[in-house]
């Protein structure tokens, strides 16, 4: 018999985004997981939960703090939130919370749908629906990016890409958008997830919208490569960021984690024994990289941080140009692989 403890647990994870709209509301959904600082609410993106059950395992309402390590379910979330000294009180409190509505008022079976939304099966799905993107919106936007090597098989568009509205968003909002389709997959290439960047069909830049950029589906540990692995690779968070380093030294296996979190967490490649990880100019970057810095060096793995001079190694390519930024990671890489991987002249 399931004791109570774990009862309300279970619950509380059917109930996940509620949850977590009540005690992490200093946060935000992101695809299927919320993000946030940390478990006493700060504003910040270390701290995500899931909010449904994964296609291998993973639960909703399990939380990771990339900067951390630490990990638990939402029982943790709501003791932390009220500062409670007693598992009784924390207990008495989920109880009181589980006694409210479901948000929009009904009681609906979270399991009841045949697809769940954002789930992998809906990834695969809208990556069967994409195609290459010569001649798309999608070339233009990586081109006003100064990114022109791109007929990479994990880039791929889609002409009508839903889009679901925050509450953030203009009320008049087209439901559809042009969009870069990107797979989130593991070493074996197996599909896990897409990432969605939507993009205005007239500028070419990425659409008037709250969040032009989410991901869907089992995201926690994969991410989205360009290359074969290797001994040597690169590891960052955003996608034009790695394909900037693909620009100057295309022969360079590389993986983009999608956010500071998720870059925390990936699997490392069995082929892996040096890792080079562009580490983002903020507090988010310089916590993940060191959580990733940690885990890789207890692998045996050797861990170099590249730096950019602005935000991103992206920004340094439009503002400052390809030479500028081979110059740069020659002066970062060990000089090895500088003379093996980035372009001359």
């Amino acid at each position: 018999m399931e004791s109570p403890a774990r009862e309300i647990a279970r619950r509380l994870g059917e109930n996940a985004e509620a949850v977590c709209r009540r005690y992490l509301s200093n946060g935000r959904r992101e695809g299927q997981y919320w993000i946030v600082g940390d478990l006493q609410n700060n504003r910040g993106r270390s701290l995500y939960v899931r909010l449904s059950d994964g296609d291998q395992g993973s639960r909703s309402g399990k939380w990771t703090d990339a900067a951390t390590g630490d990990h638990g379910d939402l029982l943790d979330i709501i003791a932390a939130n009220g500062g409670h000294a007693r598992f009784g009180d924390t207990l008495a409190e989920a109880r009181r919370f589980l006694s409210l509505p479901l948000p929009d008022g009904n009681e609906r079976n979270p399991r009841a749908r045949k697809s769940r939304s954002g789930s992998t099966a809906s990834a695969k799905r809208l990556w069967a629906a994409t195609r290459p993107i010569e001649e798309t919106v999608v070339r233009r936007y990586l081109a006003g990016r100064s990114v022109t090597l791109v007929a990479q098989p994990s880039i791929r568009f889609h002409p009508h890409c839903y889009y679901r509205p925050s509450e953030d968003d203009a009320p008049d909002l087209p439901a559809a958008w042009p969009a870069m389709i990107a797979a989130v997959t593991d070493e074996d290439d197996r599909l896990h997830g897409v990432h969605r960047t939507w993009i205005d069909p007239v500028t070419s830049t990425k659409a008037p919208v709250a969040l032009p950029r989410r991901a869907m589906g089992n995201l926690l540990g994969h991410g989205v490569r360009f290359g074969a692995a290797a001994n040597v690779m690169v590891a960052g968070e955003g996608i034009e960021t790695m394909l900037s380093v693909r620009e100057v030294a295309p022969a360079l296996p590389l993986i983009a984690g999608l956010s500071s979190a998720h870059l925390a967490a990936i699997r490392f490649p069995i082929p892996v024994r040096r890792l080079y990880v562009a580490r983002e100019r903020d507090p988010a970057g310089a916590a993940a990289f060191e959580t990733l810095a940690g885990r890789a060096r207890s692998c045996g793995i050797e861990v170099h941080p590249i730096d950019s001079i602005f935000d991103d190694l992206n920004s340094d390519l439009c503002l400052l140009g390809s030479d500028a930024l081979v110059a740069l990671l020659a002066s970062q890489l060990v000089p090895d692989d500088a003379a093996a991987f980035l372009r001359s002249g």
